[in-house]
């Protein structure tokens, strides 16, 4: 379901950066034919909550290109010192709109193609009331942001300006046209979308008496220090692009003992490199010489490939390369089978080894990861490393992929193909601890298994 959009002509903005501090003023950018526009700030937790409103005199400008800024017509809100840290979307409309009435239930009721903006407020004092730390995905947002008419995934003509796009655009989470097809398993919300994988787990976050502080991937790429004050760092749904300064921070937060859990799968796939002013991001996926176009994923030689050079095992334990996806229409309901229940991450599920967790919900997919492992003599999966995988991986589930042609799935190229394919979900520890769920729909379950909000609750409390 998606919140009616005001009467009158279309307004559409975008924030000059993804994040801001609370107490700080919000450049944000606006085009419409209105005489005055108005934009009303919601905060995504429990429920969306109005948080208050601006406005300003309307001016038009043109859309611009993917790979460049649009300058539209700027305008300034300082947002209160009080605002609490989170992810923040305004609703954009004719000065004479007003706020719904009944307000949305939920962040599906706000997502938009077009006349929505999502910011990040961070914390004014970090660390103040949370131990805690949200990394939210706007490097990933706008890889499939269609703004402007072009993704990271391309449009035809293919040529090399295809490998950057601006942050400065509509869109990036909401507001814009997305690169993917709708969701078989949950069709309320296109996918590549903040109300289709982070909004869930924000949502049962909150309702479940935890308190997080709330960051960007741009955050994190241009300050080494912004995780010091936090125990815990989280992350859910699909996490795909990663810059190097953004994971070697995150790794240096692990090394120094901070923990990281991770709610989703596809994680660190790709590499970007942001632009010097932070307004861009630029991602090389094609050797030299192939047509753009092709399935970089089939290759080798992809120059971002995080895997080809420093494998993201080495972080998060998993990778795509051992896992797949499945992209059209509804999968074959696929789950882990569990071992290693007496792990305190299992408290309170009644699950007992060799159980399926999640099958008749369509757990494992759209997109899971997996680690390279061997069975042992007792038939429990173990990790090898070879893939990178730190060889103290515990993997307290697996889930075989499906090898049929007709299948659905699709996998990526890697090192070999023994053993088969498998999601594997687990954790392991260097410095800090690191829980990885391996696949994306983790989050869709929390409503649906009680097992699954046990295991969340868990993690969250063991790690923060």
């Amino acid at each position: 379901m998606t919140a009616a959009f005001p009467a009158g002509p279309v307004v559409d903005g975008y924030p000059a950066r993804p994040s801001v501090r609370a107490g700080q003023v919000l450049r944000f950018h606006v085009s419409t034919r209105a005489d005055r526009f108005r934009a009303d700030f919601y905060r995504c937790g429990a429920r969306p909550r109005l948080m208050g409103s601006t406005g300003g005199p309307g001016r038009y400008a043109p859309p611009g290109r993917h790979d460049e800024d649009w300058r539209w017509p700027g305008h300034d809100f300082t947002v209160p010192g009080e605002w609490p840290s989170g992810v923040y979307i305004a609703v954009l409309g004719p000065g004479t709109a007003a706020p719904p009435d009944p307000p949305p239930a939920g962040a599906e009721d706000l997502d938009a193609r077009h006349s929505r903006m999502l910011f990040v407020v961070t914390a004014r004092e970090p660390a103040r009331t949370s131990r805690v730390l949200y990394k939210v995905p706007v490097f990933t947002y706008h890889a499939y942001n269609r703004s402007g008419g072009a993704s990271l995934y391309g449009a035809l003509p293919y040529d090399e300006a295809y490998r950057t796009v601006t942050l400065r655009r509509p869109g990036g989470g909401i507001g814009g046209p997305v690169k993917g097809r709708p969701d078989a398993h949950d069709p309320r919300t296109p996918r590549q979308t903040f109300a289709h994988w982070d909004a869930p787990f924000l949502s049962w976050l909150e309702t479940s008496g935890f308190t997080a502080d709330y960051c960007t991937d741009l955050d994190l790429d241009e300050d080494p220090h912004l995780t010091h004050p936090y125990r815990l760092l989280l992350s859910a749904g699909h996490d795909e692009y990663w810059s190097t300064r953004t994971r070697r921070h995150v790794t240096a937060f692990r090394d120094r003992g901070g923990n990281m859990a991770v709610f989703g799968a596809n994680t660190c796939w790709w590499r970007v490199t942001p632009a010097a002013d932070g307004t861009a991001i630029r991602c090389a996926k094609y050797p030299p010489g192939v047509p753009q176009g092709a399935d970089t994923d089939l290759m080798r030689g992809v120059p971002d490939h995080w895997w080809e050079t420093e494998p993201e095992n080495s972080l998060i334990g998993v990778s795509y390369r051992n896992g797949g996806g499945h992209w059209d229409g509804p999968r074959e309901p696929l789950g882990f089978t569990v071992q290693h229940t007496g792990h305190p991450v299992f408290a309170g599920t009644g699950l007992r080894d060799g159980d399926i967790l999640g099958e008749e919900h369509a757990l494992v997919g759209y997109e899971c990861d997996g680690a390279a492992h061997r069975r042992d003599a007792h038939g429990q999966a173990v990790a090898t490393g070879t893939d990178g995988t730190p060889a103290d991986f515990t993997i307290l589930g697996v889930a075989d992929l499906p090898t049929a042609p007709d299948s659905g799935w699709n996998a990526a190229v890697r090192e070999n193909d023994d053993p088969g394919r498998a999601a594997t979900f687990g954790l392991c520890t260097r410095g800090g601890t690191v829980f990885n769920a391996a696949t994306t729909d983790w989050a869709r379950l929390l409503t649906l298994d009680a097992r699954i909000r046990a295991m969340t609750r868990n993690v969250i409390a063991l790690l923060s």
